[in-house]
């Protein structure tokens, strides 16, 4: 999620973005007073994008986890360039880091992680993590989702049930939103999608064809939006009828009354998860939050919480059909939804964003 001075992404595009990042002010982890933890197994810091998502993470995970062990978590909202480059300066402020797995794979290419020795994770065997989430230095512990929302006051009782739909401005009209590649990849699936390529033929993606169907749409976009909560902003106000949005950002707008819904058909799936930064002097504690949070029950709790999608399958049975009904991940809408292609991302992400950069000034 989007840093409020600079964006993750931006500045983890390139080698210039750590120095920059090495020049920003270290965030100081919450209850700490310290720039780094003692290595006395009593305690821990965790990073994570905090927000509502932390806040669930407190409630769901880090309170059990301390009463059950003893162990003392303290946060830290540092963003990944920050943390790379206090880790290869050898002073990490952190010892377990919760990110995305694409994010992390920027961390192995700098060398700033340790290698996971999945023998220390107890619940790893029985969590039977789908293919992809376990690897060698970050795990995955649940999917983060970006999807359509739209207002249900707007189209006469119609629902938007496709990307086509989204970019049908005709038959459900109003402005829209689309992502702006500082709080996450480009979403160029979605214009894909909309231009009639199927879903399992998406990647590699034809990024011609991409920009020339978001082409059709530019004139309706009235926002790009860069932080989380601006979709549910936009769509509020009623300045746009339709949004791309991670996944849960709108859930108290829409108890509190809001006309808003998503659609999790067709939604794009990455991976959240878990690695440890290279030199903690908190290797075994950090370990032990890693075998808590791949428990199933552990995982359904913070879903309970959070609209998070477990990734471990067992947690879903831990969840009634309503509580299932609204997370993309569920085995009910799980083959409705695609996961993005890391690598063809990794190699592409520099050339795609520049270009869309490039696009959006035009």
């Amino acid at each position: 999620m989007r840093d409020p001075m600079v964006s993750r992404r931006a500045v983890l595009r390139g080698v210039g973005g750590l120095a920059a990042a090495a020049a920003l002010p270290a965030l100081a982890a919450c209850g700490t007073g310290t720039s780094r933890a003692s290595g006395n197994g009593k305690s821990l810091t965790v990073r994570n994008s905090g927000g509502a998502y932390g806040d669930a993470l407190q409630k769901a995970v880090y309170t059990p986890f301390s009463k059950e062990t003893g162990i003392a978590v303290n946060v830290a909202h540092l963003d990944g360039a920050q943390l790379i480059a206090q880790i290869k300066q050898g002073r990490p402020q952190v010892d377990l880091i919760d990110n995305s797995m694409a994010d992390f794979r920027k961390f192995v290419a700098e060398n700033t992680l340790e290698k996971l020795d999945y023998d220390r994770v107890g619940s790893f065997k029985g969590a039977k993590l789908p293919d992809g989430l376990a690897g060698d230095h970050a795990v995955g512990k649940a999917y983060y989702v970006t999807l359509m929302a739209y207002r249900t006051d707007t189209f006469g009782g119609r629902k938007p049930a496709s990307w086509d739909d989204f970019w049908d401005t005709k038959a459900f009209p109003g402005s829209r939103s689309l992502c702006n590649p500082d709080a996450d990849l480009p979403e160029l699936e979605f214009a894909l999608l909309a231009d009639g390529v199927p879903m399992d033929k998406l990647y590699p993606l034809d990024v011609d064809r991409a920009f020339k169907a978001m082409d059709r749409i530019r004139g309706a976009v009235k926002q790009y939006w860069d932080s989380g909560n601006l979709p549910g902003v936009l769509l509020s106000r009623q300045e746009v009828s339709m949004s791309t949005v991670w996944h849960g950002r709108l859930d108290s707008l829409i108890k509190q009354g809001t006309p808003l819904a998503y659609q999790l058909g067709a939604a794009r799936r990455q991976t959240q998860a878990l690695a440890i930064a290279k030199g903690t002097a908190n290797v075994d504690a950090a370990y032990r939050l890693i075998d808590y949070s791949l428990r199933p029950e552990v995982q359904a709790g913070l879903a309970k919480v959070f609209p998070s999608n477990p990734a471990v399958p067992a947690a879903y049975n831990r969840l009634t059909a309503q509580e299932r009904a609204g997370l993309p991940g569920s085995p009910e809408f799980f083959g409705n939804g695609f996961d993005v292609d890391v690598d063809w991302w990794m190699k592409n992400e520099a050339a795609v964003t520049k270009r869309w950069l490039e696009w959006a000034r035009d």
